[in-house]
């Protein structure tokens, strides 16, 4: 199999946080995770709270991600995500606090409870506990 390359960006609405040639991109979309390749077909998607894992070459970089949209055009891929962050900068600890206090918060099941705010904080956390830990 030929490893052919494309551009892809990834973007918050802070900063360039990735430019460059790859070989691959896996990301996960609302309808699941999906990968695309060099020469896929065009199209555009929303993601989910998921892990986004990019090759340059034999080695993958993680990404934590909390959602966005997702574009494969034929001059390249561009991912406009909420948030982002690479597996190897995710502070555990400060992830596993964010994870405990939304489910004390779900568990209080207090009257002003605001579930489906609670409900993505926990999905965001567990999502970036689970990226730092495939490194």
């Amino acid at each position: 199999m030929l490893n052919r390359s494309f551009r892809l960006e990834i973007r918050t609405p802070e900063k360039l946080l990735y430019e460059g040639e790859v070989t691959s991109v896996r990301a996960p979309g609302v309808e699941g995770n999906f990968e695309i390749l060099a020469g896929h077909i065009p199209f555009l998607t929303a993601l989910e709270v998921g892990e986004i894992r990019i090759r340059e070459g034999d080695t993958p970089q993680l990404l934590s991600t909390s959602g966005g949209v997702f574009e494969v055009l034929r001059t390249g891929v561009t991912a406009l995500v909420e948030t982002a962050e690479w597996a190897s900068e995710i502070d555990v600890a400060r992830a596993e606090t964010a994870l405990e206090r939304a489910q004390a918060y779900l568990a209080a099941n207090e009257p002003d409870l605001n579930v489906p705010r609670a409900e993505a904080a926990r999905a965001r956390a567990q999502n970036r506990i689970k990226v730092a830990s495939n490194l």
